[in-house]
């Protein structure tokens, strides 16, 4: 074999090498890692989701879905959905830079969810409870005709069977696409909690980040209890409007649950964490007082 043969024979036998040694690198797969957006501290994915998506460092809530919620909440396997069909039309035919049917398909093939709440018959620790949960996901967790029409059926159906009423929020308030009719909800769902409440049934409200608009103005702030997760954004209108109508700086803290607390707006901070068994705690009051 001549140099320039082995030199070749060589040049091939490494570029076969370096090959193989891609083909069988390890690859990272994403979502491996997450950082905590307030503090900064990098974390298994998985060890936040084991943790409630609280960061064990400075307890920091991460956004949480729905199902996330069921999962933590209630007792295994005893989540009943209710009209989880029910989905939202475009009675007014709005557009923006996107037809509103057409925002509302994207969302449901997003998120799986036919709308910004999910409605059902679970339990906490073995004791019934009607739970509604929205979720922040599905278009800002908007208040529209048919998150108002699933907690209504919610309300009558924890009216009817006599249990407790649990419903936790998380919303950019009144859906604007369906104009008044989103407006319509807070008067619904407000009178199903009067007659819930006339039967002398519980109402816990927990809000966490954010609770803002006409939910905050309505059915989130006529809990027998109000909950708030730790430094949740709970408003009725923005910052910026406040400041520019009043004239005045708010304080740094100002709509958050620790304000609210300190001014008494709500009455429990609850970690996620604790969540469960503070419900618990909660409905076992109330069911050994009847």
């Amino acid at each position: 074999m001549s140099l320039s043969e082995w030199l070749i024979s060589k040049r091939n036998l490494a570029l076969k090498n370096r090959n193989d040694l891609n083909k069988n690198t390890f690859q990272v797969p994403d979502n491996l890692w997450i950082k905590c957006s307030h503090c900064g501290f990098l974390m298994y994915y998985k060890n936040l989701n084991h943790n409630f998506k609280v960061c064990p460092k400075c307890n920091y809530h991460f956004p949480a879905s729905s199902q996330d919620r069921i999962h933590y909440l209630f007792d295994d396997n005893s989540w009943l959905p209710l009209n989880s069909n029910l989905a939202s039309a475009d009675p007014l035919g709005f557009s923006d830079r996107k037809l509103y049917s057409q925002r509302l398909k994207d969302m449901k093939f997003k998120t799986g969810l036919a709308d910004a709440v999910q409605t059902g018959i679970a339990s906490i620790e073995k004791i019934s409870v009607a739970c509604g949960i929205m979720d922040f996901r599905f278009m800002g967790g908007s208040m529209g005709s048919v998150v108002g029409e699933k907690l209504t059926r919610l309300i009558e159906k924890a009216t009817d069977s006599k249990i407790p009423l649990i419903i936790l929020c998380a919303s950019g308030g009144a859906r604007m696409q369906e104009g008044i009719l989103s407006l319509m909800q807070m008067a619904k769902i407000s009178s199903a909690l009067y007659k819930h409440k006339k039967q002398g049934l519980p109402y816990f409200a927990v809000l966490t980040s954010p609770t803002t608009g006409g939910v905050t103005a309505s059915f989130a702030m006529l809990g027998d209890l109000i909950i708030a997760e730790p430094k949740a954004l709970i408003a009725f209108a923005g910052r910026r409007v406040i400041e520019q109508t009043i004239k005045e700086d708010l304080p740094d803290n100002f709509q958050t649950s620790e304000y609210l607390f300190e001014h008494g707006f709500i009455d429990l901070i609850v970690s996620r964490i604790d969540l469960r068994s503070k419900l618990s705690q909660l409905l076992s009051l109330y069911s050994s007082s009847v």
